[in-house]
């Protein structure tokens, strides 16, 4: 099969189909229904690719009424059966979770997949994952913007010298590089993961430029064409004007 231009996607020329899903298992069976879940899932994707839907994104529980707690795994399960369609997540807790390993997860998934990994990272608007990692909720916006922050450095794939309150600090580190094969032209960053931002809950500020922020997490602006491309603003809280 030919490359594909993955770059078209999303624009005016040629809009861009996707699914999205949590592994919803029936409660009665649940959570012993979750392995049959599980490769539904995966059939589910495979058959999406075969007829050509551009996108899958598996979204992150912990609970006995969704079956999908490590997208990525499974992201890569339907990665090694299928040829075309991207993967992604929505949304990959990054509250709960280490930043560095997230980005080594995908960047790994992304190398494997001949560069079809999208990762859209999210606080949890479900919120089990943070008394089953240890985590104070109380630490819901400190964790997400540290975390978000860390995780935006390591995208240079450069050595990364980090400091919060989240974790110790980092020195000059290098925790992953990977070069795609297969590169969307409107991707956000020049290192290998397509990160295309940060789901978060605040607001989105509608702007006349044809601007869209996400208020504490990134900015997508709007290209002529119809395509976009998303900008990590962790570090800052942007004013936003809603436009009716």
């Amino acid at each position: 099969m030919p490359d594909f231009d993955h770059s078209v996607l999303g624009t005016r020329q040629q809009i861009s189909l996707g699914l999205d899903t949590f592994g919803d298992a029936p409660l009665d069976g649940a959570p012993g229904n979750h392995a049959e879940t599980l490769r539904e899932v995966v059939a589910e994707a495979v058959l999406a690719d075969r007829v050509g839907v551009d996108y899958i994104g598996l979204g992150e529980h912990h609970r006995a009424d969704y079956a999908v707690s490590a997208p990525d795994v499974v992201l890569a399960a339907i990665a090694g059966q299928t040829e075309r369609i991207r993967l992604g997540t929505g949304v990959t807790v990054l509250s709960s979770d280490d930043p560095i390993r997230v980005y080594q997860r995908f960047a790994t998934l992304d190398a494997v997949s001949s560069g079809r990994a999208e990762v859209q990272l999210g606080r949890g608007s479900f919120i089990e994952s943070f008394g089953l990692f240890g985590l104070d909720l109380g630490d819901y916006d400190r964790l997400f913007a540290e975390k978000l922050d860390l995780f935006s450095a390591l995208q240079h794939e450069q050595p990364v010298t980090w400091q919060g309150s989240i974790r110790a600090p980092l020195e000059g580190k290098l925790f992953a590089l990977w070069q795609q094969v297969r590169r969307p032209e409107h991707a956000p960053f020049a290192g290998s993961l397509a990160f295309w931002g940060a789901m978060v809950l605040q607001g989105v500020g509608l702007h006349s430029s044809g601007e869209v922020t996400l208020i504490y997490g990134f900015a997508t602006d709007a290209q002529p064409d119809g395509a976009f491309i998303a900008t990590v603003h962790a570090d800052a809280v942007r004013d936003v004007e809603y436009i009716e």
